[in-house]
């Protein structure tokens, strides 16, 4: 577990139970709760935006509607990785922001009462992890729990929605130029339980 997944916060563990979709960054499995998830749709082909940040990877068309996706590894201090068949994008819901996360894989659904989540030992004030909820502990294991609404600055949220808002207004001013720009159209999370893999959401 590396030094940037620890965090103190005042949250009592009973605000934190819940329903939360576990997913994978470098083989450490992490937690987002289930009513931030609003779909998962394979990895697809992202336009680049210029002048943003290295972790905001750029823009989707997902069924007419422009969303940034960003790279989880490269916002929480990661390297890079390269995708692979079980790489997917998870869509949330951020304030009034909806956005895409790159992850390694989806793992799965699970339920985590108040009484199995702390939280995370503290590496100190120099590492900013605010956005970690705490540790949870379901089926013999640590999952760490992240607030997705902590994940970017309201500054970064408003740079994201400023961005999309450009594009799509962009894309509805020239209709025929993004014709192929479209494949998220066919993308759902059914689809992506076909795969065969045991990785997938229930």
């Amino acid at each position: 577990m590396t030094e940037r997944m620890a965090i103190t916060t005042s949250q009592d563990a009973s605000d934190k139970a819940g329903t939360y979709l576990t997913f994978v960054l470098a083989e450490e499995e992490y937690g987002l709760e289930i009513l931030k998830v609003r779909e998962i749709i394979r990895i697809m082909e992202i336009t680049a935006v210029p002048r943003t940040p290295d972790y905001v990877k750029g823009i989707i068309n997902l069924r007419g509607k422009v969303i940034a996706v960003v790279d989880l590894r490269l916002k929480v201090g990661m390297t890079e990785t390269e995708r692979t068949d079980q790489t997917c994008i998870i869509v949330v819901d951020v304030g009034d922001v909806e956005m895409g996360i790159i992850v390694d894989r989806v793992s799965e659904v699970l339920d985590i009462a108040g009484g199995d989540i702390e939280d995370a030992p503290s590496f100190g004030a120099e590492v900013n992890t605010e956005f970690i909820l705490g540790m949870g502990k379901a089926e013999a294991k640590v999952t760490i729990l992240l607030d997705i609404s902590k994940l970017l600055s309201q500054s970064e949220l408003d740079a994201i929605e400023v961005t999309t808002q450009l594009v799509g207004s962009s894309e509805s001013a020239e209709p025929t130029s993004n014709n192929e720009a479209q494949p998220a159209q066919e993308e759902s999370p059914e689809e992506l339980t076909e795969k065969p893999t045991k990785q997938d959401t229930e």
